[in-house]
């Protein structure tokens, strides 16, 4: 079964959090009461955010983190690739070099072609759209028609 990690699952729910009030900021404290995630956890994950250049945030009192960009302009692709690197299901997606059986696998290109599709899907999809569900708001259509 092909899953993302549980840490990018509470990632993407806090960057949907502040998705859905992105003129506001949010202490990790207010973020994990509010989601139920622990707090360490939180900020763990806020700290890899931000080094991703997906949030911004500010010390003191008022301050907080908030989306660095409109949620519109974050896809799901740049907070999974924050939390667990590039988007690729095999060892040998990720680029040459990474698997010990890569000049004699058949299956290899087919995996690259496999992993680039799951790549645009999750790149047709924004914070905005995540943050109003259903998805119905991402056409079949741009997953069909975006190249890497």
């Amino acid at each position: 079964m092909l899953r993302i990690a549980k840490l990018t699952d509470y990632a993407t729910l806090l960057m949907v959090r502040l998705a859905r009030d992105p003129a506001r900021s949010f202490s990790a404290a207010q973020l994990a009461d509010e989601l139920r995630i622990p707090l360490p956890t939180v900020a763990k994950l806020l700290k890899r955010l931000l080094q991703a250049h997906l949030l911004t945030s500010v010390r003191g009192v008022g301050g907080g983190y908030s989306l660095a960009h409109a949620p519109r302009a974050i896809s799901v692709a740049e907070v999974v690739s924050a939390i667990e690197g590039p988007v690729a299901l095999t060892e040998c997606a990720r680029g040459a070099g990474n698997c010990s059986l890569e000049g004699g696998c058949a299956a290899g290109s087919n995996w690259k072609l496999i992993s680039r599709a799951v790549r645009v899907a999750l790149e047709a999809v924004s914070l905005a759209d995540m943050a109003m569900p259903p998805l119905q708001s991402v056409h079949v259509q741009a997953l069909q028609e975006k190249k890497p």
